[in-house]
């Protein structure tokens, strides 16, 4: 024990790689041996080299966002027929809020006059302006001429049925109602999935990714730029046009 050392983890690390074992398990080996290295020094008084430095792991894949095809956002939204629900997931795909800013979104946030909504403290307390697409303002308007006028609370999305009905709409309703969709629909599909099809639906139609990065809300440039590796369309395009631009150049006869 006395002799093992980083060289020592790492041959340790292509051990457990050779064995085909996933990043996280090897992180999970790492911080074990660590720990018992922690344990000999504190508790047992060993004067010994902790061979696992703080910090050091496997560095972790990370998985794709999943987005719908144009075909499963049509399906999706010709299974939803209540106002509330379609107005709540157009506000997910078309504005790409999240389902605790839906469940946040008050009255006084909404200005249908500049089609736009105000999202107030979203993810990292950050407050950012979201806007309104044709179908989304059509079916959030339609929603909110039938919502009760009498209740006292500001949110926007309430419950429509039962002994909650005229409270808030919380996260989990919401997710149960997607939940509902999905097996009436056949697809497999979440609450964020929606707003990942936003992000990708907007690089494919070519908005600047830094456009997207306001719309959505993200901290790094680095977080929305994950949609490039899937929106293989806008990709494509980008490769045409530069094709034809260096075969132009490249291909024309000296004069």
């Amino acid at each position: 024990m006395e002799e093992a050392d980083r060289h020592t983890i790492s041959a340790y690390i292509d051990y457990l790689q050779d064995r085909r074992l996933a990043a996280k398990t090897i992180n999970n080996h790492l911080s074990a041996v660590r720990c018992f290295y922690n344990y000999l020094r504190v508790e047992e008084g060993l004067a010994i080299t902790n061979p696992v430095s703080k910090g050091r792991s496997l560095r972790l894949a990370q998985p794709l966002p999943r987005h719908l095809r144009d075909h499963e956002v049509i399906i999706l939204f010709n299974a939803i027929e209540s106002k509330r629900d379609r107005a709540m997931f157009m506000l997910m795909l078309r504005c790409g809020l999240r389902v605790a800013e839906v469940v946040d979104l008050t009255q006084d946030a909404v200005d249908l006059r500049h089609s736009r909504l105000y999202v107030y403290s979203g993810k990292g307390g950050k407050d950012r302006v979201v806007y309104l697409s044709n179908d989304a303002e059509c079916a959030l308007t339609e929603y909110l001429q039938i919502r009760r006028p009498l209740v006292k609370t500001k949110k926007v999305f309430l419950v429509e049925k039962g002994r909650c009905r005229g409270k808030p709409i919380s996260v989990r309703g919401i997710q149960k109602r997607i939940e509902h969709y999905a097996n009436e629909s056949g697809l497999d599909v979440s609450c964020h999935q929606l707003r990942h099809t936003m992000a990708t639906q907007l690089l494919n139609a070519d908005a600047d990714l830094v456009t997207i990065q306001e719309l959505l809300g993200h901290t790094r440039i680095k977080t929305t730029q994950r949609y490039c590796r899937v929106s293989n369309p806008k990709v494509q395009r980008d490769y045409q046009k530069a094709m034809e631009v260096i075969m132009e150049r490249t291909t024309r006869t000296p004069s």
